[in-house]
């Protein structure tokens, strides 16, 4: 087998959010690339990145680039893919358009070898377990009014789901006192039982996040964990703040590649080591931070693309929860759907995804 072409799309998709129609910015659009990895099997292999913002027309183009660098290679051998992409990146990478490019090759990579193999993702990376429990993500955002989050958490509970995600860090004038109320107020409309991760994004400093941290302790509001409080390289102050606080500290997503993960876990700067596809490099990088997590005792999380994460938190042994996020479901025909707070195993080869040709031309970016 081997690669016979690559085919990308720019679309914009609509910034609606679809689980409690709570939408932070409902006149935007996010920008997405789309791949397809072909071979002369006729095995097609699906990919996507994003984060490209006002440079997503460049991260196509760095897409299209390295894509017609490995026609002609074999698709199975996908570390020796990756390793022919870094070296002709030259320093271009680690990180930035590099990853973000490189990631959605590598994903389509795979889906290849699962069609190829005739294994759904998650039994090829291992299929450590057949249903993972999904949190509700993207619906409580900090620029919605209190109100419209209690209503939209409220609204989640009652759509099933047993865990979701708040944001603190609020814009404008606030307080601690204010942040502290209102992830108190979301807890009270879901009640004691369930789940509630909270993210801060970056925002807030080391003594800030250990100051609220605490505050949010004392009130009972009782957090899963709280996610990304400070900034993401500064591993120590991470660990500063990890150490104070009794609640789980989240990490990870804004890591690119898997280096300073290691930095990341041997500074102790989290609990629960969250990974992102995109910007860690791909499947084939993400598995390796998921190895490293394990190695240090430490569960691992996605971030996005529950399309995706699914196959990977359900394929490794210390995989905890997808964020189900479903900002690019429009993209696909089917996609997995939650069950009681939980998500099933795709039993199509590959990713078990197809794009739905139809959205793509719709929403296909000018």
């Amino acid at each position: 087998m081997k690669i016979s072409g690559v085919r990308s799309d720019l679309v914009a998709l609509p910034a609606d959010e679809p689980l409690a129609n709570a939408a932070e910015n409902p006149e935007g659009t996010r920008p997405i690339v789309t791949l397809q990895v072909q071979t002369d099997d006729g095995v097609t292999g699906l990919g996507v990145t994003y984060f490209g913002g006002a440079l997503s027309g460049t991260l196509r183009s760095a897409v299209d680039e390295l894509g017609a660098l490995i026609v002609g290679d074999d698709p199975l051998r996908v570390e020796a893919v990756v390793a022919k992409l870094r070296a002709a990146a030259g320093s271009a990478g680690p990180g930035g358009i590099f990853h973000l490019a490189l990631s959605a090759l590598d994903t389509a990579l795979w889906d290849i070898r699962g069609k190829a193999l005739n294994l759904p993702l998650w039994k090829l990376l291992g299929g450590a377990r057949e249903r993972v429990p999904t949190y509700a993500s993207g619906a409580l955002m900090r620029g919605l009014s209190l109100d419209r989050v209690v209503r939209a958490a409220a609204t989640l509970k009652d759509k099933g789901f047993r865990e979701m995600k708040t944001q603190l860090a609020l814009p404008g004038e606030t307080t601690p006192a204010k942040e502290v109320e209102r992830v108190r107020r979301v807890r009270e409309a879901i009640g004691p039982d369930i789940k509630l991760m909270c993210d801060i994004n970056q925002r807030w400093r080391v003594e800030q996040a250990i100051d609220i941290g605490r505050r949010v302790e004392d009130a009972g509001v009782g957090l899963f964990w709280l996610e990304d409080v400070t900034t993401a390289d500064d591993f120590a102050g991470l660990a500063r703040v990890t150490a104070a606080l009794s609640t789980p500290v989240a990490g990870g997503e804004y890591v690119w590649g898997i280096v300073p993960f290691r930095h990341m876990v041997e500074a102790r700067s989290v609990d629960i080591v969250m990974i992102d596809l995109v910007r860690v490099g791909g499947i084939t990088q993400w598995m390796k931070v998921a190895g490293m997590a394990e190695a240090f005792n430490l569960p691992v999380v996605s971030h996005l693309i529950p399309e995706v994460h699914v196959h990977l938190i359900g394929a490794v042994p210390n995989g905890l929860t997808v964020e189900y996020m479903p900002w690019l479901m429009r993209l696909f025909e089917e996609v997995p759907q939650p069950q009681d707070g939980e998500l099933a195993m795709p039993t199509a080869p590959g990713l078990g995804l197809k794009f739905d040709h139809a959205a793509i031309n719709r929403y296909r970016a000018a």
